[in-house]
């Protein structure tokens, strides 16, 4: 099998990329390396079925080239971190937004088949206990940064199955629900690597607000190959599918959970949200997914519990060291910076 990877260097790619050379695929990444990194992919550089491409999903001739010849396309990239989408809004519309069009052009062009991962952020401040595809979005308002991303992803999705209904082309979407795991970086502070990070430095655990929102977050390891049988099943094609954990979480208790489990020193500091959050940002407090839908084509049924999700993150960055901008010291040092930095603050919450 011939796969093509856009986004392949970043966290979730990465791993997605070495489970297919483990399959047997030769595989084809093109990042452009603003968030993913390289060193992601160290495990299977230079690997005769691996082949890297540097480049921008927003430059046809680059995408073309990186799908050539592919029997199918995951598409992964996107401009991730609420810094960056705050910071760089046009840039980072482009990116989700034209970006995916010039991906869904190229594998329309070479009929590959293609996944696209889009995100729970399209439902917004739906908090219904179970979230179903079907679910109602509830946006805020577009001039504020929080639904930038939600409406942009939306729209690839609407892009995405627009190409699917009028062109044949065989695509699946995926909504993933904080996903988590080794190699997510405390840079653009994600809540489990800055706060398992802040642990292991015991240093202070910062929470936004009370800490009584709740998410539930799915271990990379058990989305990935959810996401490769998506891929190879023809009745996905068309269709959206919640891919999230099943047990959820406040975030203050996750804060706990990350001291108790690491026997760390550190204590929890909750951070007001008018010093975390821009004024008139809006938070969700709940999201829950439904993973019915996936669980009935492919037997979607993950199992990896929060304090195993902990672990797995604390041996990550543990074993990175200072190594890595973005390991464990890293995530603390990115943490220490959240307070009273607005546009960083954001990204407690949002984790694809």
């Amino acid at each position: 099998m011939i796969t093509t990877v856009t986004g392949g260097a970043g966290f979730i790619g990465s791993h997605l990329v070495e489970e297919l050379i483990a399959r047997g695929d030769y595989v084809t990444v093109i990042d452009d390396l603003s968030t993913g990194s390289i060193e992601n992919l160290s495990s299977v550089l230079g690997h005769i079925r691996m082949r890297f491409i540097e480049g921008s999903i927003c430059d046809p001739d680059a995408v073309a080239a990186a799908v050539e010849g592919a029997d199918r396309v995951f598409h992964l990239a996107a401009a991730v971190g609420v810094r960056l989408i705050v910071e760089h809004p046009l840039e980072s519309l482009r990116t989700n937004i034209h970006g995916t069009e010039t991906v869904l052009d190229a594998v329309r062009a070479t009929g590959a088949t293609l996944l696209l991962a889009s995100t729970s952020e399209v439902y917004g401040k739906n908090t219904a206990d179970s979230l179903d595809e079907e679910a109602d979005r509830i946006l805020g308002s577009p001039l504020k940064s929080r639904w930038t991303y939600a409406a942009a992803k939306g729209i690839d999705e609407a892009i995405a199955h627009a190409y699917w209904r009028e062109y044949g082309l065989r695509v699946a979407i995926v909504r993933l629900f904080n996903t988590v795991g080794p190699r997510q970086t405390g840079r653009y502070g994600m809540v489990v690597p800055t706060l398992v990070g802040q642990a292991l430095a015991g240093k202070p655990v910062t929470v936004f607000g009370n800490g009584s929102q709740t998410r539930c977050f799915g271990y990379v390891g058990d989305v990935v190959p959810a996401l490769i049988a998506l891929a190879e099943e023809p009745a996905a094609y068309g269709q959206a599918f919640n891919l999230g954990g099943r047990y959820e979480v406040s975030i203050s208790s996750l804060a706990q959970r990350a001291i108790d489990l690491l026997q760390s020193d550190s204590s929890i500091v909750y951070v007001p949200y008018a010093e975390a959050y821009p004024e008139g940002f809006e938070d969700m407090q709940r999201r829950v997914p439904n993973n019915g839908k996936a669980r009935e084509l492919i037997g979607f049924d993950p199992q990896t519990t929060v304090d195993e999700i902990i672990g797995h993150v604390a041996s990550a960055l543990t074993a990175a060291g200072p190594r890595r901008a973005d390991g464990a010291a890293g995530a603390v040092a990115d943490a220490s910076e959240q307070i009273g930095n607005p546009a960083h603050a954001l990204d407690q919450q949002i984790a694809v």
